[in-house]
């Protein structure tokens, strides 16, 4: 007769390979081409997307839950564990799963600032809404990578002593406060009116309306504002533009014969609706910080009227989206 511990052991010895397949899985066919897809696009749209994007590696950690693969960069700390598989050129890697399965975010993994998002399923995106929203966040690591990004946060004095970064998230701007709330309410139909083709009353009224709401902050509360707009807003209008210049060509095969497979043309098409919408329909007190996305998108919209130029401003003078319309109203 075995000894009764005999079964615990197999028990204990199948449930570690288990653990061990799941931390060394490879990634699922469909993970593979949807961060394949992405990283074509900021290859081959290159600096008709953004300047300079197509030069920062797509970097990514997906949260397949319950573990966490890292594709695109290789790892040097004790966390991760090499697969034996290879995507984007790299070695992948993989560790257990601590962070949220829904997130979608840029920040610093082993120092590196990379793209942490769940998958398609968990976030609830189809695979086109997702490869257009890592753009998005590639954009965000463009932001993050540039050598005056940090130095800059840090003089805007917002901060109020946090070294966590989370005030970006959490600073008390004055969100419940009525006359702000509609004053950017009518910045974003002053904006929504000016995207309209059919438009003939120029910048004026966004510049009146902006300076409006400007004399409803203070002088920190307009500075984060202005923070907002350039980094999340114009990260929106990223993600817009690529839909657009994407429905120029053709996506790869593999990922155009995805199931939830969506026409570029068609997510472009999407994407505009959907920002005039949120423009019309701007509620500062319910969507608090995110209400900004919109209005900076429109904005950058504005500024592609005047040619690129603003995009070498938005690197000269960062931090101060609004502030570039003055420019195009010269």
């Amino acid at each position: 007769m075995a000894p009764a511990h005999s079964h615990v052991e197999v028990y204990l010895s199948t449930l570690c390979l288990w653990l061990l397949t799941l931390l060394l899985a490879p990634l699922t066919t469909g993970d593979r081409v949807r961060i394949t897809e992405a990283a074509r696009l900021v290859r081959e749209l290159g600096d008709s997307l953004w300047p300079g994007q197509a030069g920062i590696p797509v970097r990514v950690l997906l949260l397949r839950d319950p573990t966490e693969v890292l594709v695109g960069h290789d790892a040097q700390g004790k966390d991760f564990v090499a697969t034996g598989d290879t995507l984007l050129g790299r070695q992948v890697w993989t560790r257990p799963g601590h962070l949220p399965p829904t997130m979608v975010a840029t920040f610093p993994v082993e120092g590196v600032p990379t793209i942490v998002v769940g998958t398609p399923e968990r976030t609830g995106m189809s695979s086109t809404r997702w490869v257009l929203t890592l753009l998005h966040e590639h954009f965000h690591q463009w932001q993050y990578s540039q050598t005056w990004y940090y130095p800059g946060v840090a003089r805007l004095g917002l901060s109020g002593g946090d070294s966590t970064g989370m005030w970006m998230l959490n600073y008390p701007f004055p969100y419940d406060s009525p006359p702000v709330g509609q004053a950017v309410r009518r910045f974003a139909l002053a904006l929504r009116s000016a995207l309209d083709p059919q438009s003939t009353s120029g910048l004026e009224p966004v510049l009146r309306a902006r300076d409006a709401l400007r004399k409803q902050l203070s002088v920190a509360d307009y500075r984060y504002m202005e923070f907002q707009l350039w980094q999340e807003g114009v990260a929106r209008y990223v993600e817009y533009r690529a839909a657009k210049l994407a429905s120029r060509g053709k996506p790869l095969g593999d990922f155009a014969a995805l199931p939830d497979y969506q026409p570029y043309s068609a997510a472009a098409a999407d994407r505009a609706r959907g920002l005039l919408q949120e423009l019309e329909e701007t509620d500062l007190q319910r969507n608090r910080r995110v209400s900004f996305y919109p209005i900076g998108a429109a904005i950058a919209l504005l500024l592609d009227r005047s040619g690129h130029a603003w995009k070498q401003a938005y690197s000269r003078r960062p931090f101060a989206l609004a502030a570039l319309l003055d420019r195009q109203a010269e």
